[in-house]
Order: C-alpha cells, then structure tokens, then sequence
C-alpha cells in the first residue's frame, strides 16, 4: 500500500519521502501467494462494488507500470477453479452464476462464474469434484515479489521520491506534523501516510483517544513455493481456504494460513505441512513436486477485517492506509487513489467500513 501510495504522489507531482524500518516491501508485501480473487457475485454490496472495479482496475495500472520500468510483475488474468464436492453446493453456484452475469459487467468487460461438469477439469482429483467445478474468469495472479520489484523500480527512478531504508519509526507527533525516528531524530511532513502494515496499529493508536482496543493486529500466515508441471496459464485453484496458485517458470504458489495465535510469527510448522498436504490431495501433479521455499510473515488485519484509509478527523494531515490482510493486493492501488484523495481534502471514493473514522468507532466500543 505504501509503494503505491508514493507512486501516486509523484505521478501527481508531490515531493514524497519514503521511509521503509527495513528493506522496500520485505514484510508480508514479499510473501508468495499473489492471488487477486473477487468476492462471491451474491448480495452485492459497495464494497463488492469497489473490489470488483479495483480487479478490473489493476490490469491497467500494472500494464503501466511494466511499461515504465520495462520489468514484468508475473501478472495474468487466469480465472478461479473451484470445486464442488456435495450436490447442495452445485445449486448453490447455479444461482451464484445469474448473479455474476448481473454484477460483474464493467465497460465491456463481461466475467463468468460458470458451473462445469465434474469431469472438466482434469488436473482436479475426481473425489473433490462430484458435483463439478465452478470456473470464474474473474480472478487473477500476481508474482508479490516482482510487483514490489516493479513499483520499487518505478519508484527509484523518480526525482520526485527519496527512499531511505532501514529506519523505524517510534511515534507521529501530529501537533508538530513530525514522524519521530527509533533513533530520536525527527522528520517533517506536510501529510503523513502510515502505511507500515501491522506496525502501523501501534503509530496509529496514538490517535484513538484511549480507546480500550487497539486498531488492528497481525496475523500470521504461512505459504509454499512448489516446483509442478502445471500450465501457468491455468487458473487458480481455490477450495475452503486453501489455494493453488500457478505462477510463471514452473512455480506453484500454495497457501495461506490465517492464524491469530501463534508462537513463532516467522517460522512455519505443521500448519503448512497440513496445506501441502491438503493440496496434494486435491492436485495430483502435485504430489511428487519438490518444495523449494517456506514462508510465513505477519499481515496486518484492522478490528473491522476491512482495509482501513482516511484521515483522522482530529488530525487531518494524519492518512491511515493498512488493513485488509486478505485482499490488499487486488485493492492497494485503489486504496493509495483514496488517501491521495484525502491529502487534497476531497471526499474518498471508498466504503464507509473501509474509513479511519470507521475503524475508530470500532475500538471505542467495549471488547
């Protein structure tokens, strides 16, 4: 969110000063995943409506940027396979399938929540597809570590932006418009955005007035990087909670756990052991690929799930930009047009539960 944020400050011409406590997007921003999936098509909501104009959206912002830099970000647009186990989640997806013809058009792009015949997808084990497949064409897939790649890049090149690594910050002191170093140094801002994924709860509960419940917190997750012979052009694959991501080069991102509790935030264990083995049930191409990396990081989750952005109403030179620990990726650039809107003092174009104000409102009210 905050590479982003800073890419659309220069595009408009702000001086931007990027401080990063350690190296450009190496917390949960360089995990494996890179998923982009929509919500269900059913009860569209705003905030429906603004992930799906933001999924739509990145298409063109990251062919920008690969154009700019010259560098790929191991984005494609490769649909969502979901299988049906039972014959009660067939009639389900039946009626899910109406509701994406109603509500995922946009400008002439029309996407399918399509319901397949259970013998349809050949890379899926037969025992998870008895009542067929769900193939929504919607979704995507993102390397996260060659989009951060490719913003920093972006980013480096620009006379509009510093970048200074390695340096934490220990409080925003609003009423002196000042971010105050870990090392006691201070630093001057015209606006602040604080987009410092989980470290952000604690610079930002400064802000909540004695609130009895903190912002947000992290939340762990844990993910592989397989070596498969699957098409990288083929969708993602995505059953309760566990999906399979093909990427670029051979390379199958699975993933992720959500884990509120745990001991060893940057270690994994038999959690992931239980998704690899979840997925090789699932995928049998899988089932003899090599493991070549695991990973686990903390993302930031905010006390409402939802993103949070927006300005402090106190302290309006102030801009939250964090949260949404599960679909960041899909939304960042949106969310970074919302706090760049907020700087200029114009209304953001945003769900109310995704506001600041919002998020305070939760933590003032009894756990």
């Amino acid at each position: 969110m905050g590479l982003w944020a800073a890419l659309k400050a220069d595009r408009l011409g702000i001086p931007t000063l990027l401080l990063d406590a350690g190296t450009l997007a190496s917390g949960a921003s360089g995990g494996l995943l890179g998923a982009l999936m929509a919500h269900v098509p059913d009860r569209w909501s705003e905030k429906k409506q603004f992930q799906f104009t933001a999924l739509v959206s990145l298409e063109t912002e990251i062919a920008r940027l690969e154009f700019e830099t010259g560098l790929s970000s191991g984005y494609r647009r490769s649909g969502r396979l979901i299988p049906l186990p039972k014959p009660h989640l067939r009639d389900i997806a039946l009626r899910h399938q109406q509701d994406a013809r109603e509500n995922w058009a946009s400008a002439g792009h029309d996407f399918a929540w399509d319901v397949l015949e259970p013998d349809a997808v050949p890379a899926l084990d037969p025992a998870f597809t008895g009542a067929g497949v769900i193939h929504e064409t919607l979704a995507g897939r993102v390397s996260p570590r060659a989009l951060m790649a490719v913003l920093a890049a972006r980013l480096r090149a620009s006379p509009n932006v510093r970048i200074v690594e390695g340096v934490p910050a220990s409080r925003i002191d609003a009423a002196e418009s000042r971010v105050v170093l870990a090392d006691g140094t201070a630093v001057a801002f015209g606006h602040c955005i604080v987009a410092a994924g989980p470290s952000s709860f604690p610079l930002l509960d400064e802000f909540s007035g004695g609130a009895p419940r903190s912002l947000g917190r992290p939340v762990k997750g844990q993910a592989a990087l397989l070596k498969a012979e699957i098409d990288p052009a083929h969708p993602i694959i995505f059953l309760n909670g566990l999906y399979v991501v093909p990427h670029d080069d051979g390379l199958v991102a699975i993933g992720s756990t959500s884990e509120e509790e745990y001991a060893a935030p940057f270690s994994t264990d038999a959690k992931l052991d239980d998704l690899l083995e979840r997925a090789r049930q699932l995928v049998p191409v899988l089932r003899q690929a090599e493991v070549v990396e695991r990973w686990a990081g903390l993302r930031p989750k905010a006390i409402g799930r939802d993103p949070m952005v927006g300005p402090h109403r106190d302290h309006p030179s102030v801009i939250a930009l964090t949260g949404g620990f599960k679909v960041s990726f899909g939304i960042a650039h949106r969310l970074a047009d919302a706090a760049l809107s907020a700087m200029a003092g114009q209304t953001m174009d945003v769900p109310d539960a995704f506001t600041f104000e919002s998020h305070l409102r939760l933590a003032a009210q009894p756990d």
